[in-house]
């Protein structure tokens, strides 16, 4: 299998799955507040699409936008929403996976520089895929909080 391959049906796995998850969850969730200082389901989802958002760019090499400061991300108030957030991530999901589709597997491998060094498209659908997944995780463990020991991902 090649590269291109391999990154693409990693991350589209991820969105997929990340996907099901969001829309199984309840509309309270997304806003609930865990134990008084937890991030809630659209301050996670929110870091999602900005980190998608902000590799692609430096992926297409665009200028990326500066990323927030001061401590964790949170979501802004038009995202909301149960249908707002998932609307936020459906869009940035599909913009990452059209701009990975637009590359070859030697686009992928090919070095490229970012303001942490060196380092390659593929490495970085890498780390976008396991940022996806670490952040599921805390999705399930909500929905098990909620009382929803379902799988979803079928």
């Amino acid at each position: 299998m090649d590269t291109k391959t391999i990154a693409e049906n990693a991350l589209k796995g991820a969105c997929k799955n990340f996907l099901k998850d969001l829309n199984a969850l309840p509309e309270d969730a997304f806003l609930r507040n865990f134990g008084g200082v937890a991030r809630n389901v659209a301050d996670i989802v929110y870091e999602v699409d900005l980190v998608n958002d902000h590799i692609g760019m430096v992926m297409r090499q665009e200028e990326p936008f500066p990323w927030p400061e001061g401590g964790w991300i949170t979501a802004p108030a038009e995202l909301k929403t149960k249908e707002e957030v998932i609307r936020a991530f459906v869009t940035s999901s599909d913009r990452i996976l059209a701009t990975v589709a637009g590359f070859s597997s030697s686009d992928l491998e090919a070095p490229l520089k970012t303001d942490d060094g060196e380092t390659n498209r593929f490495e970085r659908c890498r780390f976008m895929t396991l940022h996806l997944w670490y952040h599921a995780g805390q999705l399930n463990f909500i929905q098990t909080m909620l009382g929803d020991a379902e799988w979803h991902w079928g």
